[in-house]
């Protein structure tokens, strides 16, 4: 996107190895800003895509390992950002989990995992992050949300649930972080296709999906990530405590049916 100049900025993206969060990366990368890539699991492909962006935009890129929902983790990930790359001006609360159940089976084991990473991460994350750009002198913050935190979903009552919250987090961080000038905005994907749901999809039917979706496509990574770059820049710098959807128009189509009469053309 023309205009956008992120050089000097220090990014971290919780979940920036795969899918998303690491077209994020790249993205922000492109625009000149230094990444910090965090992982959980698969510190292989954090090593594989720190090298992309290192040799395709010549930014600095580190990375590191931590579950967003415990905090002595979180707090060691941004001392390590501290000594790696010596502040933070942009954090992406991209990580994320779900499961599928039927409500009255859902273990709350579970309940308590998917809430914790989808909602408890996010503060843990904009705590460490708001307090280093407090003393910096602002920053921006934003929360990877999705579609159901305003759609319920079949199966997915802890996910909506944990989405829902973290829009009211946004708007309340939003209003708590403006005297510091820290901008705190919601970006929430519909259905985007990524390596970890493309078996998902294709089981359930791709065709389906496309039927609901208005614009008559899923969506793919490179949907979203200019969008996170536009609202780290200074162009958005009047913009905080939103909630923005990158859905093909996915929530304008609840109803699967067209009763709707043949155009007359």
């Amino acid at each position: 996107m023309d205009g956008i100049n992120l050089k000097g900025k220090k990014a971290l993206v919780t979940g920036g190895s795969q899918g998303i969060g690491a077209q994020i990366c790249r993205e922000l990368a492109s625009h000149g800003a230094d990444v910090f890539i965090n992982y959980f699991t698969n510190k292989e492909k954090a090593e594989i895509l720190a090298s992309e962006l290192r040799e395709t935009f010549n930014v600095n890129v580190c990375i590191g390992v931590a579950n967003v929902s415990k905090p002595n983790e979180v707090e060691a990930m941004f001392q390590l950002m501290d000594k790696k790359l010596n502040g933070i001006d942009i954090l992406i609360n991209n990580a994320g989990s779900e499961s599928n159940s039927h409500i009255l089976d859902l273990d709350v084991d579970e309940w308590d995992r998917v809430i914790n990473i989808n909602l408890k991460g996010p503060f843990l994350c904009a705590q460490q992050a708001g307090r280093r750009m407090e003393k910096s002198g602002g920053g921006v913050i934003i929360n990877i949300s999705s579609i159901h935190d305003t759609v319920p979903r079949k199966g997915l009552t802890h996910y909506c649930t944990a989405k829902g919250g973290l829009k009211m987090f946004t708007k309340c961080l939003a209003l708590e972080l403006a005297e510091s000038n820290i901008r705190v905005i919601s970006v929430a994907p519909g259905a985007i296709e990524t390596e970890m749901n493309r078996k998902e999809i294709a089981n359930f039917g791709v065709d389906k999906f496309q039927g609901w979706i208005p614009q008559g496509r899923i969506g793919n990574v490179k949907d979203v990530s200019p969008t996170i770059a536009f609202l780290c820049s200074d162009m958005a710098s009047y913009m905080t405590g939103i909630d923005i959807y990158i859905d093909g128009g996915y929530m304008q189509s609840t109803i699967p049916y067209d009763p709707r009469p043949p155009r007359k053309i």
